[in-house]
């Protein structure tokens, strides 16, 4: 079992160079396998409430909360360690051109020593589609194609693709992921379309708020898919954050081995978890976490 770490997201700390070194260096030698940056690119004040994962479609943002840019985070986190995997957790696919997405990816993971994997997701917010300059409508689909457009820039020289929403036609994207086979997208999301996504076209699934009862159905989802296209998902990983489910619950053995037995390979905590931002605190809930919940396994 490995064991990643969502960093504190508050506006005092989280673009405050000194502070994320020594953040990074804790977890580097606390054993953490992996550090997880979502993506938010605006918050609206007045939104519509489409939050999936409360009663109230709100989402649980905190005041003090802030959310840098997750590849530029990524790359101060690249240049500052050694080991650590780098990821987003989740970057909104739909929001970014694939032909962009492609170059910064495959640059990230060639400066990183090829440690980067990507958490990706169609978001929720409307509000934010429309900042971004990109309609709200079929952003699924708009996904699959940014997954399927990244890769063939990936692999083929020239590169060709035709799409609905994404074309180019005998490109060159002329740097390219140094992991063999390419960066690995762990797809985002708790829902049977986002389980099919993963059994099509993921390396990963990363589900949200979902029990281990629903993580075991949406893994039969997946490896239904998966064979039914023919697809082998050798190497596939899985990643659950338990407290986005159950709150309090981060040294919970019991909901953790469930998890585990619904087949996760990786257990995510956020750093908020430590009830204060001290590093002291911050340092206190990896090592337990990795003392009494991950050594346990």
């Amino acid at each position: 079992m490995q064991f990643g770490v969502i960093p504190v997201c508050d506006r005092r700390f989280s673009n405050d160079p000194r502070w994320v070194r020594g953040f990074l260096a804790m977890l580097e030698a606390e054993g953490a396998e992996s550090v997880w940056m979502p993506e938010h690119v605006i918050m609206a004040q007045d939104y519509e409430p489409r939050y999936e994962y409360s009663v109230d479609g709100r989402a649980p943002v905190a005041p003090d909360t802030m959310m840098p840019d997750p590849l530029e985070w990524l790359s101060f986190a690249a240049a500052c360690t050694e080991r650590l995997r780098l990821a987003t957790g989740v970057l909104i696919g739909p929001q970014h051109s694939a032909a962009v997405l492609a170059k910064r990816l495959a640059t990230l993971d060639a400066l990183s020593g090829g440690r980067l994997q990507v958490g990706i997701g169609i978001g929720w917010q409307k509000e934010e589609y429309e900042a971004v300059g990109v309609p709200y409508a079929d952003r699924g689909r708009r996904l699959d194609e940014c997954l399927d457009a990244v890769r063939t820039l990936w692999r083929d020289d020239p590169a060709t693709f035709r799409g609905d929403f994404v074309r180019f036609d005998r490109v060159f994207c002329d740097t390219k992921p140094v992991q063999p086979g390419g960066i690995p997208f762990y797809i985002g999301g708790s829902s049977e379309a986002a389980a099919r996504r993963a059994g099509l076209r993921g390396e990963g699934f990363y589900p949200y708020v979902i029990s281990p009862e629903d993580l075991a159905a949406r893994m039969a989802t997946i490896r239904a898919t998966a064979a039914g296209a023919g697809r082998s998902l050798a190497g596939f990983s899985v990643t659950v954050w338990p407290a986005s489910w159950r709150p309090g619950a981060t040294f919970d053995l019991g909901l953790a081995r469930a998890y585990r037995d619904a087949g996760a390979g990786r257990l995510i905590i956020a750093a908020y978890e430590a009830g204060d931002s001290t590093p002291e605190a911050l340092r206190a809930l990896v090592a337990g976490y990795r003392d009494r919940i991950v050594a346990a396994l």
